[in-house]
């Protein structure tokens, strides 16, 4: 049996050579202009599936470090405003201690008090940082209402309770602020833990000075009044006026009860109290302006002047605790600005793994890919050959 192949046959053949030849070349100049190896998913499905992968990933991580600049440069913001009003506070408590002394007369104090009232506009104003897009530092969620506004019975906080918080690495959250409210106003009273206030209506010259918990496992919080039965004697009654101690007392002497010791000094007469009670919360602004009151209210009597000098040991507890927590927050978002400078190295190691992974499966080998269009031109130029020898064939070519 004799295979006859037609002349449409095999030029069509020819043609379909030079097609695939024309086309792999294609493919490889394509792959040299660009210098990638995979110019379609067709070029190697699964790297390219690969590929698809490790490129979202990167991604992913490209997304983590932008949104740890953006944490750091805000946390770095309030860092500044915090060390600043650590700043302007140590310098009201400088300025109190200067107005509380005795030689000072009614108008240098009147002159300490403007100074703070001044450096009560300057916490205000620090209160209502703005980050580099306007953006409220202290607002919580709510950045873009001025937190802090001054009012006739002082200043009120207008943000919410929330905390932004941005994400570093999967499933890693890190908060990139502080809400106003805890940062300037719920600061706890007195020394922390417990508050002393003397009675208004005290006529002896008795204060107290320094308090602590001497020994917390005794101290059950409630209200107490350490009350005068006579200049040398007192007693200290609970909320329900049960005696819980009594005692002699000598100026300086340190008088403990239920945990606590207060350290006094004067000399009070029969009647006179002072009132122990669990610490509340007051704002450093309310502090602040307490203290200007107390500096421009002072009186020349000993016993105007014991409640003076009562009334500014405790705002200067107050401010102690204020200081204590600006400090506190400023470890925190130091704390939280050292997680996300690790996290951002090991970011960009987990960013160069995936970029050498990528550029693996998809950079072009040149050295190999040259060799190949040079192999696939002379391949090209071969078929082409061929069909022109096959386009000119006929049997009236031997006929002689």
């Amino acid at each position: 049996m004799t295979l006859r192949i037609s002349t449409l046959w095999a030029q069509q053949m020819a043609v379909n050579q030079m097609l695939d030849n024309q086309s792999k070349l294609a493919t490889i100049q394509q792959q040299v202009a660009s210098g990638k190896r995979l110019v379609s998913p067709a070029s190697d499905p699964a790297a390219s599936a690969r590929a698809l992968n490790l490129t979202h990933y990167e991604t992913a991580i490209n997304q983590y470090q932008r949104n740890m600049d953006t944490g750091n440069s805000r946390l770095g913001i309030e860092d500044q405003a915090l060390t600043s009003t650590v700043k302007v506070l140590q310098s009201v408590r400088s300025l109190t201690l200067e107005g509380m002394n005795a030689t000072q007369s009614a108008t240098s104090r009147q002159n300490v008090a403007t100074q703070i009232r001044e450096q009560l506009k300057q916490i205000l104003q620090i209160a209502n940082t703005q980050d580099a897009g306007g953006g409220y530092i202290f607002a919580g969620n709510s950045i873009h209402t001025q937190p802090f506004v001054q009012g006739v019975g002082g200043v009120t906080y207008q943000g919410d309770q929330g905390q932004r918080r941005i994400a570093i690495a999967a499933g890693q959250t890190v908060a990139i602020g502080d809400p106003g409210s805890q940062v300037f106003q719920q600061i706890s009273t007195g020394n922390g833990r417990f508050a002393v206030h003397a009675a208004a209506a005290n006529q002896g010259t008795a204060v107290i000075g320094a308090t602590s918990l001497s020994n917390p496992t005794l101290w059950k919080g409630g209200s107490y009044t350490l009350q005068f039965t006579a200049p040398n004697s007192y007693q200290v009654l609970d909320a329900g006026n049960n005696v819980v101690r009594r005692g002699s007392y000598h100026a300086g002497d340190t008088i403990s009860f239920q945990g606590i010791s207060l350290t006094l000094s004067g000399t009070p007469i029969a009647g006179d109290n002072f009132q122990i009670g669990p610490s509340s919360h007051q704002s450093v602004f309310s502090t602040v302006q307490s203290i200007v009151k107390t500096l421009t209210s002072s009186g020349v009597t000993g016993t105007q002047r014991a409640q003076f000098e009562q009334q500014i040991n405790g705002q200067l507890n107050n401010l102690d605790q204020a200081l204590n927590r600006l400090v506190n927050v400023r470890a925190a978002v130091g704390s939280r600005m050292q997680v996300m400078t690790q996290q951002k190295r090991v970011s960009a190691n987990v960013s160069l793994q995936v970029k050498t992974a990528l550029s693996g499966l998809t950079d072009l080998n040149y050295a190999s890919a040259i060799s190949k269009l040079n192999l696939q031109m002379m391949a090209l130029q071969a078929a082409q050959q061929v069909y022109v020898k096959v386009q000119g064939l006929s049997l009236f070519n031997y006929v002689k």
